[in-house]
């Protein structure tokens, strides 16, 4: 009985420890964040390279908001939909599956393609030729076959007259890759060229040049730059091992041992469980892995659910954009007068009137696919249209007939459609609906939505902060 109340007193001294050295600095809808929780945060998002940097009690308002965030999307099931739960799990294994291997296993994998390599290339050893190709179809006629082999004969007999064998590869050769290299193929084993290439460059020594050897492809004249055996397994481990990185192939063990696991259960065992096991095991050893996948998994469900409150409810509500376009007008003012029309050049005068007649009682969302199909629906253009909202200096067109700037008709002119012309109207001060700054509207609607609903969940969840914790925050030891 002493002994299990020692082992209690023990586990409870066990938290109050743990408890000061990671003190709860905040509460959001009764979850607790931990000091180095937030430190986390507030260290990854105002490091050196930040430009707005934020003070901890600008940032901590900030990080209340994204949990509260994080609180509604969780009331809303978020983490429940399949896009969610597919995206988080990939994200997931990437951290995971790599500690699933050791490096004893990939270097065990490394030695066995070494053996695998070893064998193929027997005693033949590694080759390193450099060839002049020239091409020979399959199809080519007897006259045509005849032709190409005169030519490889004539490139031989230069090559044996002194040219220079990397000069003519380079300037001759058909196979454009080792042609820049003068020829060069790198280091090949057997099995990775033509039977017949093959035969004829383990032939020779090195140093050594062959006559136009014909393969299935054409003409080869080979010259042997360097021949080996090869190197002891310890010599290219570090090579072979990063080649098999590169390739993902410390993935690919991880997954085979997953899937053995998974066999071996009988179905006991899902790789969903081994997943989020090991994932929970890192996450208790090292701290950073920790909030590293809690951020993901948070910054994945404050995506979802920030699209549908805010983004995505911004750019479709057509009704709101344009009720808050007409109350703010004023905030969208000029500062000089824009063109909101279209500036056009056309062959002969009488396009002129039929491209207005064109768009004249058409919304101006449906002027270009109108011009489109009237003017340029076949293989003839008749028209050249640039169409948009200008300001002066966008358009030379515009700046010429529209607002009266001095301009050389030559750097703008068109030589094929020499007669231009404009049509649409002159906004002197503000845009005429809020369709002329979408992009601007949309953005303003969006920040008032992100405004209200931030309001609201500051209503609807509770929060606190320990603000004497909070002062300690990258100043304990």
């Amino acid at each position: 009985m002493r002994r299990f109340l020692l082992f209690s007193v023990l586990g409870v001294c066990a938290l109050i420890v743990s408890a000061q050295s990671d003190p709860v600095v905040l509460t959001v809808n009764g979850v607790p964040v931990t000091r180095s929780e937030f430190e986390y945060s507030y260290n990854k998002n105002n490091g050196d390279g930040v430009v707005d940097r934020k003070t901890v009690d600008e940032y901590v308002e900030l990080f209340i908001n994204y949990k509260l965030k994080v609180a509604a999307a969780l009331d809303e099931r978020m983490d429940t939909l399949s896009s969610f739960r597919q995206e988080f799990a990939m994200y997931r294994d990437q951290q995971v599956r790599p500690t699933l291997v050791t490096d004893a296993e990939v270097i065990g994998e490394a030695r066995k393609a070494y053996e695998r390599t070893k064998a193929a290339i027997g005693s033949k050893g590694l080759i390193r030729p450099a060839h002049i190709f020239i091409r020979l179809s399959t199809k080519a006629t007897p006259r045509e076959q005849e032709r190409i082999r005169l030519r490889a004969d004539s490139v031989y007999e230069a090559l044996r007259k002194g040219a220079d064998f990397a000069e003519l590869a380079k300037k001759l050769s058909q196979n454009p890759r080792s042609a820049a290299q003068g020829g060069d193929m790198g280091w090949l084993q057997p099995g990775q060229t033509f039977v017949e290439f093959e035969d004829a460059a383990y032939g020779l020594q090195t140093g050594q040049m062959s006559r136009p050897v014909l393969a299935p492809d054409g003409y080869h004249i080979i010259l042997m730059k360097d021949r080996k055996q090869l190197e002891p397994f310890e010599q290219l481990k570090d090579m072979i091992v990063r080649s098999f990185e590169q390739q993902g192939l410390r993935d690919a063990i991880a997954e085979m041992k997953v899937k053995a696991i998974v066999e071996q259960s009988n179905g006991q065992i899902q790789r969903e469980q081994i997943m989020n096991k090991r994932a929970d095991s890192l996450s208790a050893a090292d701290i950073e892995m920790k909030y590293l996948i809690q951020e993901y998994h948070d910054g994945l469900l404050l995506y979802e659910i920030s699209n549908r409150e805010v983004w995505d409810r911004a750019a479709k509500d057509e009704v709101g954009l344009k009720a808050w376009f007409d109350v703010h007008k004023k905030d969208y003012a000029w500062t000089e007068p824009h063109y909101k029309g279209i500036a056009y050049h056309v062959k002969n005068k009488a396009d002129v009137k039929a491209v207005k007649k064109c768009v004249k009682r058409l919304p101006f969302d449906q002027w270009a696919e109108a011009l489109r199909s009237t003017f340029n629906a076949d293989s003839i253009i008749r028209i050249r249209v640039e169409k948009g909202i200008f300001k002066p200096g966008d358009n030379g067109t515009i700046d010429r007939m529209v607002f009266k700037l001095k301009q050389s008709k030559a750097e703008v002119s068109l030589p094929d459609y020499p007669i231009e012309a404009v049509y649409g109207k002159k906004l002197k001060k503000y845009p005429e609906d809020y369709t002329d700054v979408r992009s601007q509207v949309v953005a303003d609607y969006q920040q008032m939505l992100e405004q209200e609903w931030v309001k609201s969940l500051r209503n609807r969840y509770s929060f606190q902060i320990n603000q004497e914790i909070l002062k300690t925050v990258n100043q304990h030891k």
